[in-house]
């Protein structure tokens, strides 16, 4: 029989998709007073991997990423998908949404993402919420799987992914 043991907490990350670098600020402004303070920011870059947003948020997107210092229980991550899709829609205009907001989370072997989505490879967690293993670690960077999106895939995604997990391989090092 195996040992029943406590998760390590996990790094929280929000991967952004906006036309607007004025609504993304608002949404990092209430990131931060829900999760606390930012520690990494990447750049923010070209969003043209799939015209999946291009009907609701219309052309030339882009995409930002940024992880949060204080590591959280993963026995409550459900949480965080629920409180970015509320301020989705406090940020909305006339009912449509202005920015997308994808949190998910990091750890030394795997990068998730939450998701109101199910699908064969999703995880159902509480409350309408799935999680998904998006990219798992080996040989010193992250790699995908087969159900993996596209932009995840990506040099410049992963590049940002391992910048997290060398974050959080420091701070568990700390507690």
């Amino acid at each position: 029989m195996g040992q029943v043991v406590r998760h390590k907490k996990v790094k929280l990350i929000i991967g952004f998709i906006f036309k607007d670098g004025g609504v993304l600020k608002k949404a990092e402004s209430l990131i931060s007073k829900k999760f606390g303070p930012i520690d990494l920011q990447s750049e923010v870059i070209d969003f043209s991997h799939t015209d999946y947003y291009k009907k609701e948020f219309g052309e030339n997107l882009k995409r930002k990423f940024i992880s949060l210092r204080h590591l959280i229980d993963p026995e409550n991550v459900y949480l965080t998908k629920l409180v970015t899709n509320d301020i989705e829609r406090r940020l909305s205009d006339s009912g449509k949404r202005t920015i997308n907001i994808d949190p998910g989370y990091l750890t030394l072997g795997k990068l998730v993402l939450l998701t109101t989505k199910d699908h064969s490879h999703r995880v159902y967690l509480r409350k309408g919420i799935y999680a998904e293993s998006t990219l798992k670690f080996h040989r010193d960077t992250y790699l995908a799987w087969e159900t993996t999106y596209p932009d995840y895939e990506s040099d410049s995604y992963i590049q940002i992914f391992n910048e997290i997990r060398k974050l959080y391989k420091k701070q568990l090092t700390e507690v």
